[in-house]
């Protein structure tokens, strides 16, 4: 009895296990805190980059030097994704649900255009490079419709192999960050207006975190206007699941066993209920203000903490093919927003 008591969480003065985790996650949470706060500094000073990009890019230095400590890895990993959510769920108060409908609808042409032309291009592209099939869908699907979380849900239900998942995120993260940079001087040097660049950005960035990033440093407006267009642009998740999870039983791979309700990533209902709450006018202008600056912080510190956790080695080991088809795929929709943009008028 007395070594069972010992080995329960909380005995003999021993920390509960969720304490010991929540314990590991300080230095690096820390760590992209300061960061970030940095960046916002320079960000001011710098504003074409914005704080976003330059959090980015200082989490990259630290992380190419090789000089991220081993315990500030935890909170780094568990940060990047957590702040973000959260960001997104604050940028929920600046919108209401009506405007929220809006741009969903009007957006749904070059979203689905966008998605059409990457599917194509995929089909295409993987014959020519002999890239392997299941490869080929998580990075389209990346592509296509919302980076690291499209390819998160997609892999149980195409039962893909570990390695070629962290193939297809590593592929998917690069040009993450290569939207970040290249993007806003891109809307600039094109003349796009806010809106133009929130659905640009909105339907053509992998990443929730990396459109949130991109928006910011365009501004407010592309910023409310971007959010909700990759929000529509990720409830695809749910339909393209249910098609593979339907494929792979027809194919004998198993019974069809997919909930919907699990697909629907819990910042988006977040996101919704704070609109619904701001559309009832229940949030007073300081509780407004506070929501833009919060949102503005957190995303800062997300993209920072994403810059940190880059790992050199699985970028090499995912080789030349992928990363080929990642930027091919990444091109076309990029290009087929903009043109569809350019017909629509």
């Amino acid at each position: 009895m007395d070594g069972i008591l010992r080995t329960r969480p909380g005995v003999d003065g021993e920390p509960p296990a969720r304490a010991r985790r929540a314990v590991r996650l300080v230095p690096g949470v820390v760590l992209a805190t300061l960061l970030a706060g940095c960046a916002t500094v320079l960000g001011r000073l710098v504003p074409v980059l914005g704080p976003a990009a330059i959090g980015l890019l200082l989490g990259l230095v630290v992380a190419l030097s090789g000089r991220l400590p081993r315990s500030a890895r935890p909170g780094v990993e568990g940060s990047k994704t957590l702040l973000l959510q959260l960001a997104v769920v604050a940028l929920g108060a600046q919108l209401s649900l009506g405007r929220i409908a809006q741009i969903g609808v009007s957006s749904l042409p070059v979203m689905l255009g966008t998605m059409l032309a990457c599917a194509a291009a995929a089909v295409l592209l993987r014959r020519w490079l002999g890239i392997d099939g299941e490869l080929t869908t998580l990075i389209g699907v990346g592509t296509a419709i919302c980076g690291a979380s499209a390819i998160a849900a997609i892999s149980p239900v195409i039962r893909a192999r570990a390695h070629n998942v962290g193939y297809a995120v590593s592929t998917v993260f690069l040009f993450n960050i290569a939207a970040l940079l290249a993007f806003p001087p891109l809307g600039h040097a094109l003349g796009l207006s806010q809106h133009q660049f929130g659905l640009f950005a909105g339907t053509a960035v992998n990443d929730t975190s990396s459109v949130v990033a991109t928006a910011s440093a365009y501004g407010r407006s592309a910023t409310d206007y971007a959010v909700v267009v990759k929000l529509t642009r990720t409830l695809m998740i749910v339909p393209i699941a249910l098609v593979f999870s339907v494929r792979t039983a027809g194919r004998g791979g198993g019974s069809l066993r997919l909930r919907a309700v699990r697909l629907v990533p819990w910042f988006l209902v977040g996101f919704l209920l704070l609109a619904a709450v701001h559309s009832a006018g229940l949030l007073p202008d300081p509780a407004l203000r506070l929501s833009r600056t919060a949102a503005g912080f957190l995303i800062t510190t997300a993209l920072t903490a994403v810059g940190l956790s880059l790992d050199v080695r699985e970028l090499r080991r995912t080789g030349a093919r992928p990363l080929l088809l990642g930027l091919a795929l990444w091109v076309v929709v990029a290009s087929t927003s903009l043109l569809l943009q350019s017909l629509a008028g």
